[in-house]
Parts: structure tokens; sequence; C-alpha cells
């Protein structure tokens, strides 16, 4: 007997009917329609002479079973329905706790396919990344399973201002700003040209200690060689240290006990980030000055001052942007009475990357504008150059729209009146920018408890 189904619900309703019909599993041959439309509908063949089941045998179905079933149902193994169908029919016909059994070989199967799919989700959300091409922007990706519209909600909840398309081989996801539409698959051809950010991106995610930890993990063991070393030459030591519950008062507090690195050891005190909890954009620095230091707040130095007049010129209200540091305390060597900036060193970088990233966690801003190499280095990786890759916004894992731009103090430290000029000149040009992305992308949204 052959039975047909193309996607769960199709499977979901013939395996009923099968189930009522008392056909077993070894009688019956599933055949996902080779190559069927992913979103297409199946047909069933039923026994001439059914064998009734009785009312209570096919009623009882734990939802937790449907659950996993509905999420199996996106494996790439073609004979996943054939897969499903052996635990159904014996929930129902011979043990209704066999899913509890962990030496019962279907049930191992079905957590395996249960995995691969979580994995191939938590892969998708990481490295999708991307890029402009017209008035869309546009990603092409292949997945080991078919897993589109599991992920496209998810890229609808993170860009929900961005008109955007997802490509894979087998199917297309489309979002307009209301609804995602699904259409046909395509190849690489359609993929937007790399460009110099994409290597810096992958090996940040990486190094990110984010919850896709265990997968990354795994990615970094098949990377190459100069990847993987480097992911293990550099590990955060504060994602031990984060706190159970990941809101902003809670990660600020237990921030303040973090030793990861011996910055802390000497600075006067933490100095976390402030702004709303929900801001659309976040401006990150590099580390807190003498002035921040003894305040705990972040950019109220000179630096902070200069930020504050150019921020006014470009439209940008402090008091609406969450502002905060890459590196949360401050690193300084003695000059006579004076404590001079000195600047933070890989491994201390990274020592307050898991920081960071819990921050832009919490908050789930829309727009990111890194201001100096340590922060942009933060999130790109030590390749980045502010002299070179400034004023490109690019899409990332963190936020729909990242760019990175010179540090205020930049100017402070200008060697004459014509560098201080241009470079103040060139933030403000970048300033404008994010105020008109910002405005194309401001769409209210709802206050996120924290």
């Amino acid at each position: 007997m052959t039975a047909r189904a193309s996607d769960f619900a199709s499977w979901r309703a013939q395996a009923r009917r099968l189930v009522e019909a008392a056909v077993r599993p070894e009688d019956v041959q599933w055949d996902d329609g080779v190559q069927a439309s992913l979103f297409g509908m199946g047909h069933v063949v039923v026994p001439e002479k059914p064998t009734p089941a009785t009312s209570s045998q096919v009623a009882k179905v734990p939802a937790a079973f449907l659950e996993k079933a509905a999420v199996a149902s996106f494996h790439g193994d073609p004979q996943k329905y054939a897969v499903l169908y052996r635990p159904l029919w014996k929930l129902i016909r011979v043990d209704g706790k066999v899913l509890e059994d962990p030496l019962d070989p279907d049930t191992e199967r079905l957590r395996r396919m249960l995995r691969d799919v979580a994995e191939e989700e938590h892969d998708m959300h990481a490295f999708v990344r991307f890029r402009q091409r017209g008035d869309r922007w546009v990603a092409w990706y292949r997945p080991r399973h078919p897993v589109l519209p599991r992920v496209a909600p998810f890229f609808a909840r993170r860009y929900p201002s961005m008109p955007w398309t997802l490509f894979t081989p087998e199917a297309s996801a489309h979002w307009d700003g209301v609804e995602i539409h699904y259409g046909p698959g395509a190849g690489t051809d359609v993929a937007p040209p790399p460009d110099a950010l994409d290597d810096l991106f992958v090996t940040s995610r990486i190094r990110a200690q984010l919850p896709e930890g265990a997968v990354m993990s795994r990615l970094a063991r098949e990377s190459v060689t100069r990847v993987s070393k480097l992911s293990r030459r550099h590990v955060s030591a504060s994602p031990a240290l984060l706190p159970e519950r990941r809101d902003l008062d809670s990660l600020r507090t237990a921030a303040c006990d973090c030793r990861a690195c011996p910055i802390g050891e000497r600075a006067t005190q933490m100095v976390f980030g402030e702004g709303p909890p929900n801001a659309q954009l976040v401006i990150v620095g590099e580390q807190p000055g003498d002035e921040e230091d003894r305040a705990g707040r972040p950019f109220v130095g000179p630096a902070g001052r200069l930020l504050d007049e150019l921020l006014a010129s470009a439209n940008l209200p402090r008091d609406q942007i969450y502002v905060t540091n890459a590196v949360k305390h401050f690193k300084w060597e003695p000059r006579g009475k004076r404590r001079l900036h000195s600047r933070p060193i890989a491994s201390e970088m990274d020592a307050c990357k898991g920081w960071l990233l819990a921050e832009i966690e919490a908050i789930q801003p829309r727009m990111i504008l890194c201001l100096g190499a340590t922060a942009a280095q933060s999130f790109a990786g030590s390749g980045f150059r502010v002299s070179r890759d400034r004023g490109k916004p690019t899409g990332t894992p963190w936020s729909e729209w990242w760019m990175a731009s010179y540090h205020p103090s930049a100017m402070l430290r200008a060697a004459n009146d014509a560098e201080r000029r241009a470079l103040e000149s060139t933030l403000r040009e970048d300033l404008v920018l994010t105020r008109q992305a910002l405005d194309a992308r401001c769409v209210p949204r709802t206050l996120q408890p924290t």
C-alpha cells in the first residue's frame, strides 16, 4: 500500500485514516511526493475493506507527540513520514508510553530528527546574512533540511520593517512588511555577491557567546584551522558569569562583580550601558574614560559631550538611544597624578564580549552604530578597519542595520585643526545617515518587559 504526503498536515490526516484502517507500519510505503511542492498536499490509498479501530484507540494521541511530529516533518530524510508513522502506531495500538522508552529505536530516531531540525534552525538564525539589492534585502542559503517555513517568521520578527527575500535551492520566502509569501527556490545565481564583511561576521558569530553556543562549537570544529584556532585562543570568560535572568537590570548587577580580565581590578567601578530598554538604536563606544569611571555612566566625559553635540545636530535625541561600551572597565596607565587611557588588548575585549552581546540580546535593537575600532572589532573581528570600512551599513545577526564610524575621541586627539574638522565632518555625516535609516525603520514597537 502506498501513502503520499508532502507536509505535516497531509501526513497527519492520512496517518489517522491508516490507523483507523489498522494498517501496520510494515504494510504501508510512504512517499514524500518526489520533490513535490514544499507546501503542496498529498493523498493516501486506503484499503477497500478497512478494519475499524475503536474511537479510544484513535483519539488518544498525546499532544506532545503531535508537536514533535510537526517539527520532525521539516527533516530532510525522505523516509521521515514512515519514521513518524511507526511511533504513532505504537502509541495507539501497542504502548501508550513508547515515547518515554529511551531504548525504543523509533523513539531514538525521532529524537535525532528533532535535534537535526533544531540545529538547522539555529544555523540559519546565525549565518543567514542579507545584503541590499535595490529596494530589497536578499540572502541565499543552502540548508541541510527544509526548515524555511520555520525560520522565515524569525526573520520577519527580527527585521519587521525591512523588505527581504530568502532563497534556498528548494523554496523561497518573501517578506513585504505585513506577511510572508513563499515561492519556488533558486540557484546560487540569485545570491548577492560577497563583500569584505562576510568573513568578519561569520568569524565573529562563531566566537560569539550566544544561545547558539552548542551549535557554534560544532561549526568552529568543522571550520578551517585558522578560524578554529582563533576561536579557541580568544574565548570570552564572561558568559560563565552571566546571570540566569538576562534583563538589563540583572545584567548590570551581575557585571559589577566581573573580574574576567585584569582591567576590573584597577578601575573604580564597572560602567554599564544606559538608555531605554526598548531602544531602536544602540550606540556602542570603546571603553569608559576617566570621568566615566568616576561617575559610573557612559559618554559623560569630553568625548561624550562632543558626541551629544553631534547627536543634536543630526536630530538624534540621546534620551531615545541606548549607549554602552564594548569594554566595561576603564583601562589606564599612570602619568604623574593623571590616569591616561590605554587601549584594551584582544583578550580583554573578548572578556567583555559576553556582557555586550547580552545587552544587545536584551534590547533587540533594529540598529547598532559602533564608534571606534574597539567597538567595531568586538562584533566584526580584528580585521575590521574603521578608516576603510566605516559608513557601510550592513545586516548582521545582531540587528537588521549595523554600521561603524569614528569615535568622538579621535577628534580630541587630532594632530591639528584640519584633521579634527575632517573627522568631525565624517562622524556627523554618519550620524545623519543613521538618522535617515532610523526614520525609514521607525515603526511603533511594544515596550519589552525587563
